[in-house]
């Protein structure tokens, strides 16, 4: 696109328009497309301008306000000005804590993420867990808000607040299968299949 150098060069403009873009009440007209801006952010959740990390908290919750995605999965910055493509590694954001009250169905989860959201898991907040293809290693993550289409933006739960979760886990049945998973917001996220060894015992409890 040929305003892509002259909106990478204005990229840190978006910071004032950023604050405007929540307060925005009458109907604006569409935002310039900038292309592709020079963020990046990493698999561990920092944010890089221009390869350099954003070391200030409070603007990367700033452009973390502003941060969409679209019909095909790809991440933009959109205020009511301009809008620009970036690049994300694998979620946007890292859940690096959790809580939990009660037990059960009455369970509640609830996580803070690397920018302090704090989002509790349940119908519209799901856990989901991807599995790599080559290593089968499991990858869970929790829904922050709606896509533009099918695609959430999400964090990807940290590995120590993943075996947090595996702590809390119980057997289910999902779609036949004998499962692990944690209840939530009355509604139960499975992590994987039983093992072989507690799908024995819980026919023998059965019995």
């Amino acid at each position: 696109m040929n305003d892509g150098p002259r909106c990478k060069s204005e990229a840190m403009s978006l910071l004032p328009a950023a604050k405007d873009a929540a307060s925005a009440a009458k109907p604006r007209r569409r935002p310039v497309e900038c292309g592709d801006l020079p963020f990046r952010i990493c698999r561990d959740g920092t944010w890089l301008y221009q390869g350099t990390p954003i070391k200030r908290k409070e603007l990367v919750c700033l452009f973390a306000s502003v941060l969409k995605r679209e019909l095909d999965g790809d991440f933009f910055l959109e205020t009511p000005a301009e809008r620009g493509r970036i690049v994300v590694e694998d979620a946007p954001f890292v859940a690096v804590e959790l809580d939990w009250s009660g037990v059960g169905h009455e369970q509640v989860l609830t996580f803070r993420t690397n920018i302090d959201q704090i989002v509790t898991a349940g119908p519209e907040h799901p856990i989901r867990i991807a599995y790599d293809l080559v290593t089968c290693e499991p990858t869970p993550y929790l829904t922050i808000r709606a896509g533009a289409g099918t695609w959430p933006v999400e964090a990807r739960i940290g590995r120590a607040v993943y075996y947090e979760l595996v702590a809390l886990a119980e057997p289910g049945i999902d779609r036949g299968r004998e499962v692990l998973g944690v209840w939530s917001g009355g509604r139960f996220f499975v992590l994987g299949d039983l093992p072989a060894e507690c799908a024995c015992d819980l026919e023998d409890d059965e019995e």
